[in-house]
This record gives C-alpha cells, sequence and structure tokens, in this order.
C-alpha cells in the first residue's frame, strides 16, 4: 500500500506521544511506503490536484527517526490512500485543503478523513447533530442571552468554536467580576458566534477522548484530568492523561455516533465525553494512540491500520 500524509513539519513531530508517528510506525512494520507532505505542498495544476511529496523511511537514531528522498510531484491518485494529518487551526488555509481534496476524489483519490465531512463537521457545533448525549447548550453572539445562560445554570463554560487545545475556554459563574469583559473579549462584542455550556462536575474525573476508528470504538478512553486549579482537561492545558475502560455510557454513544460518522466519511474520530455528556466530535488531527497503548497494551495503531488495509483492499 501506498500512504500519503499531510501533515505538520516533521521536525516538530513528538515522536514520544504523536498519534500520526504511530500510525507511520505500524504502517511501516508492515512493508507498507509512506510518503510525507505538508499544507502548502498541496496545489491544482493544469486541472489536476498534484502533491510534492518525499518517500518517508523510518530509522531507529537516537538523532534523527527518518531519512527523506528528494521531492517528486505526484497525483494523489498515485496512492491508495491520502491522510490528512494536519493539526488545526481550521483556518481558511484548512478549507482551501479541503477545497482540493474534495477536487482530487473527484479524480479518484482516497482521502481519509473525507474533505467535505472535516468542513461539515464543526468540532464544537457537530455535537447538536446529536441532542441527546449533549449537556445544556447556547451557540449565539448576543450578550444577553449568554447573560441569561448564566443565569439560569449558574456556572458554565463559555468558548470560541474554532479553538483547539483548551483555548480560549473560559468557565463563569453567576457572580463572576470578569463575566462581563470575557463576554465582550470572546464574542469580540457581538461580532464571534461562541459556544456556551452548563459546566459539568464530572470533568474533575477527566475529560474523556474516545477514538473511533471507522466506526468502531478503541476500548479504551484517554480521560484526561485537569491539573488543580484548572478546569480544562487538555493535556496542552497541562492535564494528564489516564486510559480507563470505556464505561457503559461511553459505550452507548459510541454505538449511537459511530455508524452515522463512518457513514459521512469520518475514518478517524475523538469524542470527548465529559461525565454522560458528548462535548466535542474531533476530525481533524485526533490523538491519544500512544497514551492509551503505553497504558494498556492495546495496539490502537494497528487497529487503524487493520482498519485502512481493509478500506484499501
Amino acid at each position: 500500500m501506498n500512504l500519503a500524509i499531510i501533515l505538520d513539519p516533521l521536525e516538530s513531530l513528538k515522536t514520544y506521544k504523536d498519534s500520526t508517528y504511530a500510525i507511520m510506525r505500524e504502517a511501516h512494520s508492515r512493508g507498507h511506503a509512506l510518503f510525507v507532505l505538508e499544507q502548502r505542498e498541496l496545489i491544482l495544476a493544469e486541472g489536476r490536484v498534484r502533491v510534492h511529496a518525499r518517500r518517508l523511511d523510518l530509522i531507529d537514531n537516537d538523532l534523527r527517526w527518518y531519512t527523506l528522498e528528494e521531492p517528486g510531484w505526484h497525483a494523489l491518485t498515485d496512492f491508495d490512500v491520502t491522510l490528512m494529518r494536519k493539526d488545526p487551526p481550521f483556518d481558511m488555509e484548512y478549507i482551501y485543503s479541503t477545497y482540493l481534496l474534495e477536487l482530487a476524489q473527484a479524480q479518484g483519490a482516497r482521502i481519509l478523513n473525507r474533505p467535505e465531512a472535516v468542513r461539515d463537521f464543526n468540532e464544537k457545533l457537530s455535537t447538536a447533530k446529536f441532542p441527546q448525549f449533549m449537556p445544556p447548550t447556547l451557540v449565539t453572539r448576543q450578550e444577553d442571552l449568554i447573560r441569561d445562560f448564566i443565569e439560569k445554570h449558574g456556572d458554565i463554560i463559555l468558548k470560541p468554536l474554532d479553538a483547539m487545545g483548551g483555548s480560549g475556554v473560559f468557565r463563569i459563574q453567576r457572580h463572576d467580576p470578569n463575566l462581563n469583559v470575557i463576554i465582550e473579549t470572546l464574542t469580540q462584542l457581538g461580532a464571534r458566534t461562541v459556544m456556551a455550556q452548563r459546566y459539568i462536575p464530572e470533568i474533575s474525573q477527566g475529560d474523556k477522548r474516545i477514538l473511533l476508528i471507522d466506526g468502531e470504538a478503541v476500548p479504551y478512553a484517554l480521560a484526561r484530568i485537569p491539573k488543580a486549579g484548572e478546569t480544562r482537561g487538555n493535556l496542552a492545558a497541562g492535564g494528564k492523561g489516564v486510559a480507563q475502560p470505556l464505561s457503559d455510557r461511553d459505550r452507548e454513544i459510541a454505538a449511537a455516533l459511530g455508524p452515522k460518522l463512518r457513514e459521512a466519511g469520518l475514518f478517524l474520530v475523538g469524542l470527548d465525553v465529559i461525565g454522560d455528556c458528548l462535548t466535542e466530535i474531533n476530525v481533524t488531527s485526533p490523538t491519544g494512540m500512544r497514551e492509551i497503548a503505553s497504558q494498556t497494551g492495546f495496539d490502537v495503531a494497528g487497529m487503524f491500520v487493520n482498519a485502512l488495509e481493509r478500506v484499501c483492499s
């Protein structure tokens, strides 16, 4: 299998925890050919989507973990599958890439996750497609509605719709002295839509990341537990990742969402669950594989490549 991966610069990957590295290592161990490129190396020329990609070989070396061949131009149809593993931000450049990948798909390339699905599933707002699992939620840019929501629930989370890693997430209580400035800042004085959700106290037990691979749940979640004095469990915000078996509720959510997300063309998805509530559906570059594998022994990357081989067979 020839596998192309669109990703961040190789030198920026933290191999001890990076899920893309785990996927590459597993695919390489099975003899699959790896080609890598950055987002800027995806182009449209003479009506065809092409990429400037390099063949990658993985090595065991303390100073450098890979070697690269000279780059060459390829059509995405030259590969059995292309994985879009570029990290957010999900900005206009990311959206332009999804347009190009959608064109490549129409030309016969296999792209995972499906580019139009990545556009359609805002990682926070797409939870509204499954309201039975959501906490009480408000999406608006209107200050008075946010104030009403705080008055009703007393303790809420307010967050932007386009951030990652817990960036810009605030916990606000009814009599917070910073209430005005938080609302003004996040909504940019009413110019930007935000999401408000009732605060879920079970965050103290972890913000669980549940990985779905081709619609099937990995049997362990990574519970990201906030550090002392912090509301956010995100690892990027200092949370501690603890792998644990899926609860009955976790499995219920995964079973309900898995087939629908698979049908939409979302091959790898990270569901975020706090307590019994679904809070995010991560579709851009979900992580957590290496932490789950190292703590439980379950081969998440192996499950991923098994599914990839089935799809490409």
